[in-house]
């Protein structure tokens, strides 16, 4: 019975693997568009766990849960401005997506350190505003 369970979910098992592989080889500008986009999801979606985490973290402090959204809504706006600035120079070309694409990426994976860091204080430490567990 479990060799065919296994039979059953290997296409799902393989396919980051596949998709992975096809990004590593992909030749055509829509097809590094599109993978730039599916690596730029996946950015978002760590970066987003990662708040979520903090946010828990911070339910019992609403100042600085408070000051948390501030600063997101504002580093969002950063990325967004400072990505259209770094990808104006293709502006309107085949190749924007994966400019802008990037940049976002870049930027979104140091917010992840960023949140990575807060995540991991040590108690005591008074530079760090989320609380340990």
């Amino acid at each position: 019975m479990r060799p065919i369970l296994f039979l059953a979910l290997a296409p799902l098992l393989f396919t980051p693997l596949a998709q992975a592989d096809e990004c590593d080889n992909a030749t055509t500008q829509t097809d590094m568009n599109q993978c730039a986009g599916v690596q730029n999801k996946a950015a978002d979606k760590e970066l987003n766990n990662l708040y979520q985490q903090i946010n828990q973290r911070l339910k019992d402090q609403p100042h600085t849960k408070k000051l948390l959204v501030s600063a997101q809504r504002a580093w969002v706006a950063f990325r967004d401005a400072e990505c259209a600035f770094s990808a104006s120079g293709v502006e309107g070309g085949s190749v924007y997506p994966l400019v802008y694409s990037h940049c976002t990426t870049a930027l979104t994976l140091a917010r992840v350190e960023h949140f990575r860091t807060y995540l991991k204080c040590e108690e005591g430490d008074l530079s760090c505003p989320v609380p340990g567990l």
